[in-house]
């Protein structure tokens, strides 16, 4: 769901009001916290323009880099040396 919401560019704000639901719910059903009810996937399906099975599909997880970034200032001592 998140995935077809921002690539149309839309808030959660927008979807939760396009589909006709609470803003806090359709927060934790994007991250997961909830389990959706099958009249709620209809609706988010209706708003997202798409079949409901099309959010029941499994997507790819995020990709959670661990550590710190580099910075650039570390990058470029290593190199001097």
């Amino acid at each position: 769901m998140q995935r077809l919401r921002l690539k149309r560019g839309w808030t959660q704000e927008y979807l939760a009001e396009l589909a006709v639901l609470d803003l806090s719910y359709a927060q934790r059903v994007e991250r997961g916290e909830i389990n959706v009810t099958l009249s709620s996937l209809a609706n988010f399906a209706d708003a997202l323009g798409v079949q409901p099975g099309v959010l029941l599909r499994a997507g790819k997880p995020p990709v959670i880099k661990r550590g710190r970034p580099k910075t650039k200032r570390a990058a470029t001592a290593r190199t001097r040396k």
